[in-house]
């Protein structure tokens, strides 16, 4: 009976488990199923903070600790943030560059799904030690322990598979260019001749009460520049015009000079 108390699982990790879980589900499905990647991105985002605290909770501090911090708070934001910049489209995403390339996803998410289900009963057939022989020396010791005694030959499998994803991703982004780039000095000399942009274009938010990048500058005569505004801003609509705001502060502006031109001087009104 003390032997399989020990290995019972508390309300409270039992409850822990099929709330978070749920949750993670939840947001695994929303990344593959959200239309917007911006959506996708988040729940994505989610699924993973969820994990690490799974990772907390079994022992796992490093791993909890690298998945909040690296792939979390840097890889994902750093996804999130070119993806809320750039924007995404779908155009490319029903052309296949590799022939075949779905065929052999979708046998590699089988054999994957053979494993986890192996894994799964594999563990729930065998008795642990438990997490205090596990971390007796300590969490991040026990763990560079397996990694380089025990699981060293799969630990290097696994950064050499990353970094041929990697220069596979390179190579398949990659826009081979049909002729060859032109110089600033050749850019130059061409606006000079058609004669348009002659001086660099005007920043963000220039003459205006707000130097953020959806507003568009203003020109001297008060009206807004579509060249001080990116265009995936102004195609998504998200471009904030405050040129009216920044004339009636012009006229304001302009009102209180005349004021004080008008008005006498102190010399003046004591004669």
């Amino acid at each position: 009976m003390t032997q399989l108390a020990a290995y019972t699982t508390s309300t409270g990790e039992a409850l822990q488990f099929w709330v978070l879980g749920t949750v993670a589900v939840i947001g695994a499905l929303c990344t593959v199923f959200m239309k917007k990647a911006v959506h996708s991105a988040l729940c994505l985002a989610g699924t993973m903070i969820i994990l690490a605290v799974f990772y907390l909770a079994n022992g796992a501090y490093f791993l909890g600790i690298v998945q909040i911090v690296v792939y979390t708070g840097a890889i994902m934001m750093l996804f999130l943030f070119v993806v809320m910049l750039v924007g995404v489209t779908a155009a490319d995403s029903l052309r296949e560059t590799i022939k075949g390339q779905r065929w052999l996803a979708a046998l590699c998410g089988l054999g994957f799904a053979v494993l986890l289900v192996g894994g799964i009963g594999n563990a729930s057939l065998k008795e642990f030690n438990g997490l205090g022989q596990a971390n007796s020396a300590g969490n991040v010791q026990g763990l560079a322990e397996l990694l380089f005694t025990k699981y060293v030959f799969a630990f290097e499998l696994t950064g050499a598979l990353l970094i041929t994803a990697a220069v596979g991703a390179m190579v398949l982004t990659h826009r081979e260019r049909t002729e060859r780039a032109r110089t600033q000095r050749e850019l130059s000399e061409q606006r000079v001749r058609e004669g348009k942009h002659l001086p660099p274009l005007p920043a963000p938010g220039v003459y205006a009460r707000h130097n953020a990048v959806d507003i568009a500058g203003l020109l001297p005569d008060g009206t807004p520049s579509e060249l001080t505004v990116n265009k995936t801003l102004r195609s998504r609509g998200q471009i904030r015009d405050v040129s009216t705001e920044a004339l009636n502060d012009l006229k304001a502006l302009e009102q209180r000079a005349e004021d004080r031109l008008e008005r006498p001087r102190p010399e003046e009104a004591s004669k």
